[in-house]
């Protein structure tokens, strides 16, 4: 069973950073991608916003490349994506996801992909 647990959310003020963290089980990370996006209060799911392909490359949507950097480490089972010089618009619950429909921009949707329970990111002053 394909299981995916956000962790690492929180209050930050704005310019600030922070690392969330994603614990994968029930598959083999290491061939398959593995990608986060967000959900606005009040809003449907966003685009994936930047994802990690089995061999290494890595992708970004537009507004986010720069300030997000996504990362793996396949023999922890883990997924961390570092934020930086947050910004009010970065307020959302994130997600980590996996499935053979992920794509940057593109919404994740069930059943061709997975995600958890997502992290609450809060960037106010």
């Amino acid at each position: 069973q394909i299981q995916l647990v956000e962790s690492g959310g929180g209050l930050v003020q704005p310019g600030g950073s922070l690392r969330l963290s994603c614990t994968t089980s029930g598959f083999t990370l290491d061939y398959y991608p593995i990608g986060w996006f967000r959900q606005v209060s009040g809003q449907e799911r966003g685009g994936v916003l930047c994802m990690s392909s089995p061999d290494g490359s890595t992708d970004y949507a537009d507004s986010v490349k720069g300030r997000f950097t996504i990362s793996r480490d396949n023999a922890m089972n883990q997924v961390y994506l570092q934020i930086d010089n947050l910004e009010p618009a970065d307020t959302g619950i994130y997600y980590c996801a996996t499935g053979s429909g992920l794509r940057v921009g593109v919404p994740v949707r069930s059943p061709y992909d997975y995600w958890g329970q997502g992290t609450q990111v809060t960037v106010s002053s």
